[in-house]
């Protein structure tokens, strides 16, 4: 069976949504973004990155190429978070781009991984056996893990920022603030030293899932289409779906189980 869980295909949707977007409006998605405007051929760049999230999302939907779409993604992703996404944390380390850019692109490399571990065929696991199963599986957990630290850490840096994003009908806005920072940096630790792994995974996709629902889906639904709006909108929805499919490679596992990372 090529699609393995709903998270599976929520993410596949989600990358077929940014690569529509891409191809629209002629810029890079979130996923994909920030690219130097000095680099060559940036305009091919744009078109050839939304047709990666275009075919990878297509194709993961598909049993056939279920396994080569899987790979693609995350060959593609895996060179851009490390050299567009990691030096942005040293050249910028006062940006709030810069922290929650490395965690939203480590969430979905991590979710990447795990589906490339999943579908990995007999020629993955013979040839790139460290990147497949059981070692593919560990090693997103791990990118998981890490990517919840951004998270965290920019809340409380620009708390003040992300309290505006609270809902209005919600009291206590830096509570909440403080509250999900906490949340996101215990959850990030627990996943990483494997102490109720999985619990922490499925509370912190949870956490991402409501973020979506109650900040995201009522500006979209106000009937604002901005671009920028969208592509925010539906990257939330996408790294959603990376926290549900790396939540999903935990099946099995007991919910307060210590294991072995």
């Amino acid at each position: 069976m090529s699609i393995r869980s709903v998270g599976h295909a929520v993410f596949a949707v989600t990358f077929i949504a940014l690569g529509i977007l891409g191809l629209r409006t002629g810029s890079f998605t979130p996923v994909w973004a920030p690219v130097p405007k000095d680099v060559p051929a940036r305009e091919l760049l744009v078109y050839l990155c939304a047709a990666v999230s275009l075919a990878s999302g297509l194709g993961l939907l598909v049993h056939r190429t279920a396994a080569g779409a899987s790979r693609l993604l995350l060959v593609s992703l895996v060179p851009w978070f490390v050299i567009l996404r990691l030096p942005r944390l040293f050249l910028a380390p006062r940006s709030q781009d810069s922290w929650s850019g490395l965690g939203e692109t480590a969430v979905m490399v991590a979710a990447a991984w795990v589906l490339y571990a999943w579908l990995s065929t007999e020629w993955d696991r013979e040839h790139v056996a460290f990147a497949s199963g059981d070692k593919g599986i560990r090693i997103a957990r791990v990118l998981y893990g890490i990517a919840l630290l951004p998270f965290g850490e920019a809340h409380l840096r620009y708390a003040r920022e992300t309290a505006a994003l609270v809902p209005h009908w919600l009291p206590f806005h830096l509570a909440w603030v403080y509250l999900t920072a906490a949340a996101f940096l215990a959850a990030g630790f627990a996943v990483l030293i494997g102490v109720w792994a999985r619990l922490a995974a499925a509370l912190s996709a949870l956490q991402i899932g409501l973020f979506t629902l109650l900040v995201w889906v009522p500006i979209i639904g106000a009937g604002l289409r901005d671009p920028f709006l969208v592509s925010e909108a539906i990257l939330s929805a996408a790294i959603t779906a990376g926290a549900w499919v790396v939540t999903d490679s935990y099946r099995g596992t007991p919910w307060l189980g210590v294991s072995r990372q």
